[in-house]
């Protein structure tokens, strides 16, 4: 399986009140308790609930029919056994995961010693 970086910093927050990044590449999730964001950080608001900087992203390539299973649940692992902590996020087509800039080259080697093919 191929996985992709995404270039660019990320930051993850949580807002007020609704905000839509004018361009870029972004992640939104609104429930009944939160607005949450996920964009380039240099994209990201000023005005914020909490924020947290410092994320790099990767993607998984390709689209992942609904009827596959454990395909996040083997990156993930393949992350926590080299302590990596990550935040995943699901779209239609695929999943993304961010890891901290920090833990980046150690979540390639990962990915890496565990078989997948990174772009």
């Amino acid at each position: 399986m191929q996985i992709k970086k995404i270039d660019g910093d990320f930051s993850v927050m949580k807002l007020g009140n609704e905000y839509v990044p004018k361009e870029g590449f972004y992640f939104t999730a609104k429930t009944d308790e939160e607005f949450s964001l996920v964009c380039k950080t240099e994209f990201a608001p000023l005005n914020y609930v909490e924020r947290s900087d410092g994320w790099k992203a990767f993607k998984v390539v390709g689209t992942l029919d609904f009827s596959l299973v454990g395909i996040l649940s083997k990156i993930t692992a393949a992350l926590a056994e080299k302590n990596i902590p990550v935040f995943a996020v699901s779209t239609y087509n695929t999943d993304y995961i961010l890891v901290k800039s920090e833990f980046y080259d150690s979540a390639q080697n990962a990915l890496n010693s565990n078989g997948y093919e990174i772009l």
